[in-house]
């Protein structure tokens, strides 16, 4: 049975299982061109960030139903908790919404990108200038002067009839999400401004709940599942990406998570805070369990990346990917 914990309010899964015996007795069918796994067991024990949480969830259901002997360990604390676990054996994968540094790939991490996302500012759908906002957008360079410098304290600054302080939140967990973010002004996570606050999940609440917040997050956690739309109480702030003031028809790209992650495909969102997601382990991978479920990923497992929000890797990346399996 998979084991999953939430804890209310700021979305931290928080249990695993290093206590495994991993790739236990796979059999194998062998044909002349492939080699079938049939009655696959083992368990898979997987951390890290909030970012590839939900899909891996669903992946790991989806693969279950093929492989019910399969047990499938999952809990999310940021991506440096996965590569944290996963470089010191705790897990089998580690989920990372980042580029790994020097350090960590001398250390043995082994990425592969298995799907892509990207972060977005938002503020508290309560906004009392949410409109004018939402039409004027923000330009790079505000952004940067609101989460780097700090120069920016009050929405006044912004060209807002209003001299209401301007509240800023960011991750006090070593995130993917504040790494991507920071990025996009060319900085490091350290270098964000604000009021710190753990998980994706929590950067989302506080904004929520505080009509003058700003802050950042993975997409899927600002979109309703079902309705497609920036419903849960907090929403996008638009970019302004040709800086003339006012956010135009085609830079209007939030209406609908699908809207979104259309324009992330097509290259009309920049990157970063647009990044692929990575499963992370040590070293190449022996383990035929978790090799049999990152090649499932890679393959039947794209047909559900969409669905859940997130964008499906352009065909050179599926083939880098399989052939790290080989």
């Amino acid at each position: 049975m998979k084991r999953i914990f939430l804890l209310a309010g700021i979305g931290l899964l928080s249990w695993v299982n290093p206590g495994f015996n991993a790739g236990e007795n796979p059999h194998t069918e062998k044909s002349p061109n492939t080699q079938k796994v049939v009655n696959l067991q083992g368990s898979i024990s997987i951390s890290g960030a909030f970012a590839l949480y939900p899909l891996t969830v669903k992946w790991a259901e989806e693969f279950k139903k093929i492989h019910p002997d399969v047990k499938i360990d999952i809990s999310a604390g940021g991506a440096g908790k996965g590569i944290t676990d996963v470089l010191s054996n705790i897990t089998d994968i580690g989920l990372v919404s980042r580029e790994l540094t020097p350090e960590e790939t001398q250390k043995g991490a082994f990425p592969i990108a298995v799907t892509k996302d990207a972060v977005i500012p938002t503020i508290s759908a309560s906004n009392p200038y949410l409109k004018e906002i939402q039409a004027r957008g923000l330009k790079k360079d505000a952004l940067n002067n609101i989460f780097i410098t700090g120069q920016i304290k009050t929405w006044g600054q912004l060209g807002i009839k209003s001299n209401a302080p301007l509240h800023v939140y960011t991750r006090s967990d070593a995130a993917g999400a504040a790494e991507t973010w920071a990025g996009y002004f060319g900085k490091k996570q350290e270098d964000l401004q604000g009021v710190a606050v753990f998980g994706d999940p929590g950067l989302a609440q506080a904004v929520k709940k505080d009509p003058g917040g700003i802050g950042f997050n993975n997409i899927v956690f600002v979109y309703d599942a079902n309705t497609k739309r920036a419903t849960n109480g907090v929403v996008p702030l638009p970019i302004d990406l040709n800086n003339n003031g006012r956010i135009d028809p085609d830079e209007n790209i939030y209406g609908t998570i699908d809207q979104l992650t259309h324009a992330i495909a097509i290259g009309k969102y920049p990157s970063p805070p647009a990044r692929d997601l990575y499963f992370v382990t040590k070293g190449a991978i022996k383990n035929p369990v978790v090799k049999e479920f990152i090649k499932w990923v890679l393959t039947d497992g794209q047909k559900y990346v969409s669905a859940a929000g997130y964008i499906q890797l352009p065909p050179e990346k599926i083939n880098t990917g399989l052939n790290k399996l080989k």
